[in-house]
C-alpha cells in the first residue's frame, strides 16, 4: 500500500493527466475530488471563474482512500488555476479537510502563462505545515516535461530524507 496520495480536481482533464503521471512515476495512490456543479461546456467554465473571484466553495463528494489523510507520508494536490485561484473544488477540500494533511505538494495547471506563485500561498492557509514542493504547468508548453520531472526529483528528495 502507498504512502503518497495524490489527490486531484479536473475540469478539461489536464490536471487528471499530469496527476496520473505523477503517481504513476511515484507509484501513489489516486483520488478525484468531485462536486455536484456541473462544470461543462462555456457555462461551466464561466461558473468556475465566478465560483473563483467570489471565492465561492460547495460541498466535496466524499472522498476513499485507503487510510486517513494523516496517516499519509505526503499528500500531494493538483488543481487547476482558476482567476488566479486554485479550483473552487480544491478550495472546498482544503477548508474541511486540509488540516489532516501532515506534509503537502503542490501540482498547479494553467493555461496563462503567469506562474501563479500565490496559488501556493492561498491552499497553505489550509494545510498547516504548508508544501515542501510545488509546481506550475502549462498545458501543451514545451517545459510540461522538465518542470514535472524538477517536481518529482524534489519530492523524491523529500521523501528519502525522511
Amino acid at each position: 500500500m502507498s504512502d503518497i496520495l495524490c489527490i486531484y480536481y479536473s475540469r478539461t482533464g489536464n490536471t487528471k493527466k499530469a496527476m496520473e503521471e505523477i503517481a504513476a512515476a511515484l507509484d501513489a495512490e489516486l483520488a478525484e475530488l468531485r462536486d455536484n456543479a456541473d462544470r461543462s461546456g462555456w457555462r461551466g467554465w464561466l461558473r468556475c471563474g465566478l465560483d473563483a473571484m467570489r471565492k465561492d466553495t460547495r460541498p466535496v463528494a466524499p472522498l476513499e482512500t485507503a487510510r486517513p489523510l494523516g496517516d499519509y507520508r505526503l499528500v500531494i494536490l493538483g488543481t487547476p488555476v482558476w482567476a488566479g485561484r486554485s479550483s473552487a473544488v480544491m478550495r472546498s477540500f482544503l477548508k474541511d479537510r486540509g488540516g489532516e494533511i501532515r506534509n503537502a505538494a503542490y501540482v498547479l495547471t494553467r493555461s496563462s502563462g503567469s506562474q501563479y506563485q500565490e496559488v501556493y500561498r492561498q491552499m497553505d492557509l489550509c494545510v498547516p505545515a504548508g508544501h515542501l514542493a510545488a509546481v506550475s504547468l502549462r498545458s501543451g508548453d514545451v517545459g510540461w516535461a522538465f518542470w514535472q520531472e524538477e517536481f518529482l526529483r524534489q519530492v523524491r528528495a523529500f521523501l528519502e530524507g525522511q
